[in-house]
C-alpha cells in the first residue's frame, strides 16, 4: 500500500501565497511521476501542474518541485486569485515493491482565496 498525504492548504487573501506539500510513503519501489490536480465546486478535476507542464491559468504563478530523496512534491502558489479556490490533490504514478504500477491520490487539501 502507498499513501499520499498533502498539507499546506488554508485560507489566504488574493495576491497571497501558499506552499503545498505531498509526501508519499509505503511500499514504494520507485515513483515515476508526481503532480497536482484541483477540483472546484461544480467543476471537474483538472491538472494544475506536472513536472513537465502547467495549466495555462497558473503559468507564471505556480511552481512545482520534487524532492526524490523524500518522495515529496511541492506546489508553490504565488499571486493567488479567488478562482484558484479548490481542493488540491496530489497524484503519483508509483511502482510498488511487488513491481506493480498504479496511480495513487491523496485525500486533498482545501485552498480558499478570498477577494
Amino acid at each position: 500500500q502507498v499513501q499520499l498525504v498533502e498539507s499546506g492548504g488554508g485560507l489566504v487573501e488574493a495576491g497571497g501565497s501558499l506552499r503545498l506539500s505531498c509526501v508519499a510513503s509505503g511500499s514504494i519501489f520507485s515513483i515515476t511521476a508526481m503532480g497536482w490536480y484541483r477540483q472546484a465546486p461544480g467543476k471537474q478535476r483538472e491538472l494544475v501542474a506536472s513536472m513537465t507542464s502547467y495549466a495555462d491559468s497558473v503559468k507564471g504563478r505556480f511552481t512545482i518541485s520534487r524532492d526524490n530523496a523524500k518522495n515529496t512534491v511541492y506546489l508553490q502558489m504565488n499571486s493567488l486569485k479567488p478562482e484558484d479556490t479548490a481542493v488540491y490533490y496530489c497524484n503519483a504514478d508509483v511502482r510498488t515493491t511487488d513491481y506493480r504500477r498504479r496511480t495513487y491520490w491523496g485525500q486533498g487539501t482545501q485552498v480558499t482565496v478570498s477577494s
